[in-house]
């Protein structure tokens, strides 16, 4: 699940570690992925469910990247990977001058 979004942070030289879910109360469940370069605070939920044939039918993702209040909630992994490719950079370019700014 979300293989192109661990290609994606793998080329972007992030660490990721995942986990599952399987909550008692509900039908659907749940993969938990975290992720970041220093320490893993950055987290995407994806809540999904299995169609009659088997299939894994993604409901909703979220995101939440570091210090933010409310995730961003998607519907499909495109669109995630649209948001983090417009995210990232600029969360890069942030750090790079803050560490830049402390010397």
């Amino acid at each position: 699940m979300l293989s192109r979004t661990k290609q994606y942070l793998k080329s972007r030289n992030y660490s990721y570690e995942k986990s599952y879910i399987r909550p008692l109360m509900t039908p659907e469940s749940v993969y938990v992925f975290k992720f970041g370069r220093e320490a893993l605070n950055n987290r995407v939920i994806i809540r999904y469910s299995h169609t009659w044939t088997g299939r894994q039918r993604i409901n909703e993702i979220d995101l939440r990247l570091h210090k933010q209040k409310h995730p961003r909630i998607f519907r499909t992994e495109s669109e995630l990977l649209d948001y983090l490719e417009s995210r990232l950079p600029q969360r890069e370019q942030q750090e790079a001058d803050d560490k830049n700014a402390s010397k």
